[in-house]
């Protein structure tokens, strides 16, 4: 994985297990995505990976719905590049 359950708990600043599960979940989404948006190998090194996964997971977390309010309830643009790459 290209970060960890504690990395993402620091960034969102959670320090309780409630949510552990979900966040495993998103952990993974965002791994998945950002490997299938490129054709190389990631380096889970990459500062820039991190923070792309960082930027997915705070963004599923703070929004745990599928539609937004904003766009009169279109699904979110980060669920239709995840569909895309299914």
């Amino acid at each position: 994985m290209i970060v960890a359950l504690e990395e993402v708990k620091k960034h969102l600043r959670i320090e309780t297990n409630e949510d552990d599960e979900i966040i495993k979940l998103m952990i993974g989404g965002a791994d998945s995505f950002v490997r299938s948006a490129v054709d190389s190998e990631v380096n889970e090194n990459d500062e820039r990976a991190k923070m792309v996964c960082l930027f997915l997971i705070t963004d599923m977390y703070e929004n745990r719905g599928l539609v937004t309010e904003k766009s009169n309830s279109k699904i979110r643009d980060i669920a239709k590049m995840m569909l895309l790459q299914l």
